[in-house]
């Protein structure tokens, strides 16, 4: 199995403008996302994500940098980095925009699995993690855009 890269696309009947808020702020990411993230929009700001287990309320905190904020095209980040101060290898998550006629499609890519360094089964278990999670997450990106247009 190829842990290269993570690919979901998903069309949206939104503008770019208002998908690329979506993504990109964390008021609107906690919505679809994590439970709660915290950065600033802007090239080369330090931040984070949080997860609550719903059983436990265990938190779970993953740091992030923000790597591009190019509206309303493209928005990337790193996450998952192998030390606490951001400096060794990380995932980069990237999410392109483009407009489709009255909507978007948002193509969401992580790669960076196997710079990670990780041995075999846990390069393996992470990716198909990320995968698990990806499939959930970037259908509740689209119903999350979806109930936020009908609200406007």
């Amino acid at each position: 199995m190829e842990q290269g890269s993570i690919e979901r696309d998903i069309h949206v009947d939104a503008s770019p403008e208002v998908v690329f808020e979506v993504i990109s702020r964390p008021e609107h990411m906690r919505e679809w996302w994590p439970d709660d993230a915290r950065f600033e929009p802007v090239a080369g700001a330090p931040g984070e994500l949080v997860w609550r287990d719903g059983d436990t309320g265990e938190k779970t905190t993953v740091a992030l940098a923000v790597v591009e904020v190019d509206p309303p095209k493209r928005f990337s980040f790193r996450w998952c980095y192998s030390d606490p101060a951001r400096t060794g290898p990380s995932l980069l998550v990237t999410f392109e925009l483009v407009p489709t006629g009255a909507g978007t499609r948002i193509r969401m890519t992580e790669t960076g699995f196997r710079e990670m360094g990780w041995e075999v089964a846990l390069l393996e278990q992470q990716y198909q993690d990320h995968v698990s999670g990806w499939d959930h997450y970037i259908p509740a990106l689209g119903r999350y855009v979806a109930r936020l247009v009908s609200t406007s």
